[in-house]
């Protein structure tokens, strides 16, 4: 009716349970996702991103080399090795050629457990949950400090007394402290039964130009990241027989003809470990 007055339309408040998602200060899954071609990033995440690119342009190289790792590794795992079970820690935003889909390309069956304790990796973890109908995908909400509670939780989901793939890529920098770092490591490849594998990549700290760029990026606020000497990540591999090549730059390990030439060189180190 003419001259009525419309009620306002009442603005929806979040569920009680939803995320809450800080899009001032930028975020590390976000910019990572940014380099990675992804969509779920914003403004002050791709502007970090650029910052970071133009002090240390081979930051996207390392991106795409740790991404290339991953996937190598899972499809060796799943394929040569035979391993079933996955346990990604810190997994990050879904991008192209996520765990469980490389694992289920080889075995179908496979069943992988995504890791994270992120607001927004939770925020998008039903674009995880897509599984082959042979194997499974299962996401769980926990701190990579804590990896009783990491074991406790995906002992619901994973058989330990089958082999399980462990991996961790790129999020061990998170722990600032080395022998916590270390510890972790220790503690969830203690769980692993014999047969297990430890699969990770990390950045190094022979880089001054990356070092400063990571100093520079750590000081706007966003969570820090350490970068380490190369004997503090091949100390993760303490008790595992290394598949050759052993630990090595991300683009020696295994790679695969691209009819590119020589592959671009990081400062990241690369590993997968069975467990004897």
């Amino acid at each position: 009716m003419e001259g009525a007055q419309v009620p306002p339309v009442p603005e929806e408040s979040p569920a009680p349970d939803s995320p809450v998602i800080d899009t001032t200060v930028p975020h590390s899954a976000r910019i990572w996702n940014y380099w990675l071609g992804g969509k779920d990033n914003y403004p002050v995440d791709r502007a970090a991103g650029d910052r970071y690119v133009e002090a240390y342009p081979g930051i996207l190289d390392i991106a795409r080399g740790g991404r290339a790792f991953l996937t190598r590794a899972v499809r060796y795992l799943a394929g040569e090795a035979g391993v079933r079970q996955f346990l990604d820690c810190g997994t990050g935003l879904p991008t192209a050629d996520n765990t469980h889909e490389v694992a289920q390309r080889v075995a179908p069956e496979s069943h992988v457990v995504y890791i994270d304790n992120d607001p927004l990796v939770l925020s998008h973890a039903q674009a995880l949950l897509t599984s082959a109908p042979e194997g499974a995908t299962s996401y769980v909400e926990a701190d990579l400090r804590d990896p009783d509670g990491i074991l406790g939780l995906a002992a619901a989901e994973l058989d330990f007394g089958e082999p399980v793939a462990l991996l961790l890529m790129g999020v061990l920098g998170h722990l600032g402290d080395h022998g916590e770092a270390l510890g972790v490591v220790r503690r969830l490849a203690a769980a692993l039964p014999r047969g297990g594998y430890l699969a990770l990549y990390d950045d190094t700290d022979t880089d001054d130009a990356h070092n400063l760029a990571q100093q520079e990026y750590d000081d706007t606020g966003a969570v820090p990241y350490r970068l380490r000497p190369p004997e503090q990540i091949a100390a993760y591999f303490d008790g595992f027989d290394l598949v050759p090549p052993g630990i090595v730059r991300c683009e020696r390990w295994r790679p695969e003809p691209c009819g590119r030439g020589e592959p671009v060189r990081t400062s990241t180190l690369c590993g997968v470990g069975r467990k004897p």
